[in-house]
């Protein structure tokens, strides 16, 4: 029996949405406050998946500038209609104001359209639904109409949606407040109409541990709606903190070309205790329909490490490489900056073979745009290096590697100056206050980076080149830092290459000639 691994997308990738087109399979995930935004994936067997690029991909479709941690892009939602794709999802301003958009593509890959924003469209979670008689419908929730009865109760809605025009229409209908009262939080709707029914599956129980899946149907779209009396179909609340997949929720139906069906949703791996520096990952499950009702997993009922395949041809695409030389004249996917890229600060052609980052004077601390490329933490535990030639001409200006959760909650190292000598050095920021774990002296400007977590023991290596055996900056670094369990939020931990001048203006720049990542489990 050919099994699989959960999970199938690993590292930050939350909120998954999916859906079949033909024999192929497409993908979404939430991607908050970095850019490009909503990575987009293609499979042939919902198990090995090639990131196709990005969604949004232009300044013009997204603008992230002074974008708080946790804010941004929530909870895509991917459909396709009569040749044409849409992602319909919700930006969230540092207000916390809710905007909800859709873009259009012909091709998943790109280019995608211009967002359409959608006036009076309360809440988040947007989603389409594309009814049997040519109408669509947006859904999403909202605050109930008559009022919350109790903190975070929320009201799932429903309105037909005019997508030529870009406007709602008609009357918003309240179809669902969710399974127990106790839950709250209801979000995440996705509305499917499956042999003569309709379901509404939605998230509740919040994003952390009392995460869950519910559902409800009726016979026709606008209700009533009836919950299911086996809710939650789908939680990891009532097995405990020590359980190694926790917070699961925000769910995915969809059914193969061979009448199969499959759930996607989100889940963390635990790592050293209760913390989950990797944050919510996607997550995939088999699904089986008694008396009409979805049962997840049928006969265990949980999210498992490894289950029995699909019943699909295997299809696996190339493995990224574990060293990205900078060859390409574009960033890989892999690759994200903080916020909508500005001042034109990274290149890959100045110096073909290598990327070039310009020192900026915005800080990894801030809440701006600093001169930063990274890409995702995948595994708990890892090793990552990189090779990188700066000279830094003032007291201000450093460069070098990161390890990030948030502005607040993070690791440097970085070479600097200190009173006028050429240094290493590791900085942990947690909390907002900065802490020196180690420095040495460090004269030449080529210097290479190492970083090995095993669990959250994170050790930090250097040397200048691969000639020379690596040396131990510093050993046993607490990497529950960049856990959400200490720093908070919605996203997982990053990694990747930094240049700042820390409030000056300055013309000098770092080159990585190439930046590495494996995973050791």
């Amino acid at each position: 029996m050919r099994t699989f691994r959960n999970p199938i997308l690993p590292g930050f990738y939350p909120d998954p949405s999916a859906i079949r087109v033909g024999e192929d399979y497409y993908l979404v995930t939430s991607s908050f406050e970095f850019f490009p935004g909503v990575p987009v994936f293609h499979s042939k067997d919902l198990v090995n998946w090639r990131q196709l690029g990005h969604v949004l991909d232009r300044p013009s479709q997204l603008n992230l500038d002074h974008t708080i941690p946790s804010m941004g892009i929530w909870a895509p939602t991917i459909r396709y209609h009569e040749g044409i794709f849409y992602m319909i999802t919700t930006y969230i301003d540092n207000d916390k104001n809710q905007h909800n958009f859709y873009v259009t593509a012909t091709d998943p890959a790109g280019d995608w359209s211009d967002p359409v924003w959608l006036e009076d469209a309360p809440g988040i979670d947007s989603s389409l639904f594309f009814d049997t008689d040519g109408k669509v419908y947006y859904t999403g929730n909202r605050v109930p109409p008559e009022g919350q009865d109790y903190p975070k109760h929320m009201d799932i809605w429903l309105q037909e949606i005019d997508l030529a025009a870009g406007k709602l229409t008609g009357p918003k209908i309240s179809i669902w407040q969710g399974a127990l009262k106790v839950a709250h939080a209801q979000e995440g709707p996705h509305v499917y109409k499956i042999g003569g029914w309709y379901y509404v599956l939605i998230a509740e129980g919040g994003t952390g541990h009392t995460h869950a899946i519910t559902i409800a149907r009726s016979r026709n779209v606008t209700g009533p709606y009836e919950g299911h009396k086996a809710n939650p179909i789908l939680t990891h609340r009532h097995l405990g903190r020590q359980y190694p997949i926790v917070n699961v929720g925000h769910g995915e139906l969809v059914e193969t070309q061979h009448g199969d069906w499959w759930m996607f949703c989100l889940a963390s791996r635990t790592n050293g205790g209760y913390y989950r520096n990797l944050g919510r990952e996607t997550f995939l499950t088999p699904v089986a329909w008694e008396n009409e009702w979805p049962v997840v997993n049928p006969g265990k009922g949980v999210l498992e490490f490894e289950a029995a395949a699909p019943d699909l041809p295997e299809t696996k695409w190339p493995e990224l490489p574990v060293r990205d030389d900078f060859e390409d004249r574009v960033l890989a996917p892999v690759w994200n900056f903080l916020r909508t890229p500005r001042g034109g600060f990274w290149s890959l052609t100045e110096q073909p073979g290598v990327l070039r980052l310009q020192l900026k004077p915005e800080r990894l601390s801030e809440i701006s745009n600093p001169s930063f490329v990274g890409r995702r933490q995948q595994h708990l535990s890892f090793r990552a290096a990189a090779d990188m030639t700066f000279r830094p001409g003032t007291e201000n200006e450093t460069a070098g590697f990161v390890l990030l959760q948030n502005a607040d909650y993070h690791f440097r190292f970085e070479l600097g100056l200190d009173a006028g000598e050429q240094v290493l050095r590791l900085i942990e920021r947690r909390g907002g206050s900065e802490q020196l774990l180690a420095a040495e002296p460090y004269p030449q400007d080529k210097v290479q980076f190492k970083v090995e977590a095993k669990g959250q023991e994170y050790s930090f290596f250097y040397r200048s080149s691969e000639a020379d055996k690596w040396i131990a900056l510093h050993e046993g670094a607490d990497g529950r830092v960049l856990s959400t369990d200490l720093a908070g939020g919605f996203t997982g931990a990053y990694m990747g290459m930094y240049a700042s001048s820390q409030g000056t203006e300055s013309g000098n720049y770092a080159d990585f000639d190439w930046f590495s990542y494996e995973g050791l489990e």
